[in-house]
Order: structure tokens, then sequence, then C-alpha cells
């Protein structure tokens, strides 16, 4: 008995020595040594794993972006500190960081959007309204005001107010544009801080209808396109803005009835 113990432990003790002499040779011939920069990118970087960059998180960022896949103002959370940041662990130019922002491009809220002639009931989320009902309001392409975008920021940088609508805290932001996959009526658009003129809807209903389903509605006129040398074109009754074309000074803001479109800090007009 005490033999058959003995030759047990032994084989036993052998065959876990001879294992663990394998692993330790295939660790040292299949080991792939990580590039010291990765780690030290990923130190300077904010840890907030939200996507904003387009990589699975921050340390799928550092590994990309120390491949030369990505760029060091790729960060939108970090912003320009942490760019200069990475890019000076890799020795190489910064460039150009511009802030990009989530604009609300519709202004239907519960004062402007005429409502459906039975209410919603069901949960208060913008993907459920638009996969049961289209919500309580009759435009279908319009802000359902369920707050999807404000849970999912996870930098508390939007809020509901009381008109129904999201409201976007631009100095809080950081442009990670989660609310943008959030809103399932893509009425959330990323644009750089600096741009100042839009298109605040994304109806494409014809004129009549447009007028009756919100009063703030772009009607699909055409003044705006006409007037823009290529600035703005109308694309299923929607004016849709060419930036590289567009000259703000071409714009007859004061022309559009339902103020659809403007020029924020600038020609804005109050729709009664």
């Amino acid at each position: 008995m005490e033999l058959t113990i003995i030759i047990a432990i032994a084989t036993m003790g052998g065959l876990g020595f001879l294992f663990a002499g394998g692993l330790a040779f295939a660790d040292k011939k299949l080991r792939v040594e990580e590039n010291p920069l990765i780690g030290k990118v990923n130190e300077v970087l904010p840890n907030a794993n939200c996507g904003g960059c387009g990589y699975a998180g921050c340390y799928d960022f550092a590994v990309n972006v120390v491949d030369g896949k990505a760029l060091p103002t790729g960060c939108p959370v970090g912003g320009e500190e942490t760019a200069r940041n990475i890019a000076e662990i890799l020795g190489v130019e910064t460039g150009t960081t511009i802030k990009m922002v989530p604009k609300i491009l519709c202004r239907g809220g519960n004062s402007e959007a005429v409502k459906k002639m039975t209410e919603y009931y069901g949960p208060i989320s913008c993907k459920a309204m638009a996969l049961v009902s289209g919500g309580d309001k009759l435009c279908f392409y319009g802000c359902l005001g369920g707050g999807d975008c404000v849970d999912a920021c996870p930098f508390g940088a939007m809020i509901m107010n009381e008109n129904g609508l999201p409201e976007v805290m631009e100095e809080i932001c950081t442009g990670c544009g989660i609310c943008v996959k959030a809103c399932p009526r893509n009425i959330i658009e990323m644009h750089p801080v600096d741009r100042n003129v839009f298109v605040f809807c994304k109806n494409q209903d014809d004129p009549k209808r447009s007028k009756e389903v919100c009063s703030v509605a772009c009607i699909g006129c055409g003044i705006c396109a006409r007037k823009s040398d290529g600035g703005i074109e109308m694309v299923n009754n929607l004016g849709i803005i060419n930036y590289d074309k567009l000259d703000a000074s071409k714009i007859p803001f004061e022309k559009c009835s339902t103020g659809a479109i403007q020029e924020i800090g600038g020609r804005d007009i109050t729709v009664n």
C-alpha cells in the first residue's frame, strides 16, 4: 500500500515537473514582448473606456496609437492635454485638436410638436417608443423625449429641459459621441464646437404634412438652398448643409418662416 502511494506521488511529481518545464519553454519561445510605450500611453489616458475614440477602450486605443493606426488627438475625453502627453511619449507632433460636441437637431418639444389623438402608455425610453408606436408626437422624425441620450451620457453633460428636449452642457461635454449612438431617430450629430449654422430639423415630410406636425419643422420651401450657391441642397424636403461650401452671409435666415435653419449667436429668429 505504501509503495503504491509512493509510486503515485513520484509519478504525479514527475509529470508536474515535466509540464512545468514545457510551459516555461513555451513561454520563453512564444512570448510576445509588449511595447513599453503602450503602458506609458495608457497611463496618460483618462481611463473612461467610453469608446468615443472608436476603439474598445483606453488600452485598445493605446495599442493602436502606438502602432500608428490612431492619432494622438483621437481621445475626445482627454482633449488637448492628453494629446500633448501622448505626442511627447511617442516623440511626434501633436497635430490640431478640434473639440467636437453633440448638436440636437430638433426643436420640436412639447410646445411645438403636435401630439397624437391617443396617448402613449409604456416604457419612457426612446428605443421602446420608436419600436412600439413611434411615441406620442405626429412627427416621425423628431425627438421622442424619452431621454435615452441623457441616460447614456457617462459624464452628466446632458439634461432634459422643461419642454421635453435634451440639452447639452458643452462646457463639461467631452465629445465622446455616446449620445449619438443612443438616439434611435438620429437627431444628434457631432460637430466642431465653433460651427454655428444648423438646420434644426430632420423632418422629410412634404410641406403640408410638416406644417401639420410641428410649428418649427423644415417645410422644404428651398429658399435657403436657392440662395446658398451650393452651401445647402434640398434632399427629401429637407435642407442639408454642405459645410465645405457654406457661406453663412448668403443664407436668408430671416426668410425661414419656422426658424428651422439658424445661425447660433448670429441671426437667430424667434417663431411665435
